[in-house]
């Protein structure tokens, strides 16, 4: 497990006397120094951002991705049903998709959001990490970010909302569901489903990635992520 205690390392310690203490408690670190495996990691971080990540910004990078799109919250899907009874099927597709649409635009202006957070991000617990998978990195980022990501990611969201139509089709269709004579009236905050939705989608396809390279001698695609990752092939 020394690739998961390397990984504290990185983000933890600020001087390079602890950094070599660290290499030295580790000799097959070989060569690499201590602020290459700082930068091989941060990489491999930031590659889950720059090719995973994207993915979700093009046009249907959520809707036609089954591993993170947005379904419906359970409230609504009594709203779904509804539509449909009544011939609306066409409406309740189109607030789906809209959903997703705003995730995918909110993404694409929230990325340096994320980058920024790999950059200043510090594992403090070394026993989790130590003892963790192949994604264990991205969850204790995701534990350790969450909620200062959706303070920034939120109004994203919002503005992502009024900017692909999202407001203007789901205010059409709750408006509409409420007009069925007998219907529980509905009144959600898609702002805040959407921003936890997309949020979760965000930190799978990092995941993907991080496994990816941590098990692929073939995903990792420069000199010093082969450095760097051949140790923890050693384990």
């Amino acid at each position: 497990m020394k690739k998961l205690l390397i990984l504290v390392a990185v983000f933890t310690l600020s001087s390079c006397a602890e950094l070599q203490q660290i290499a030295n408690q580790y000799p097959t670190l070989g060569t690499v120094g201590g602020l290459d495996i700082a930068a091989g990691l941060k990489e491999a971080l930031n590659n889950g951002i720059s090719k995973q990540v994207s993915k979700l910004t093009a046009t249907d990078g959520f809707y036609r991705n089954e591993a993170v799109k947005i379904l419906l919250p359970e409230e609504l899907r009594k709203v779904d049903a509804g539509l449909r009874s009544i011939g609306l099927s066409s409406l309740a597709d189109e607030g789906l998709k809209a959903l997703n649409r705003a995730a995918e635009d909110a993404v694409k202006e929230a990325t340096p959001i994320f980058v920024g957070a790999v950059k200043n991000m510090t594992f403090t617990d070394a026993k989790t990490i130590l003892l963790g998978s192949n994604i264990a990195a991205t969850n204790y980022l995701q534990n350790s970010t969450s909620t200062a990501l959706y303070a920034k990611f939120n109004p994203v969201i919002k503005n992502s909302f009024s900017k692909v139509g999202a407001d203007v089709v789901w205010t059409n269709i709750i408006t509409k569901y409420n007009s069925i004579p007998l219907v529980r009236k509905v009144n959600p905050d898609l702002n805040d489903y959407v921003t936890n939705q997309a949020l979760i989608g965000v930190f799978k396809m990092i995941a993907v990635e991080e496994q990816n390279i941590r098990t692929n001698i073939a995903a990792r695609t420069s000199p010093l992520l082969l450095s760097v990752f051949a140790m923890q092939d050693k384990k």
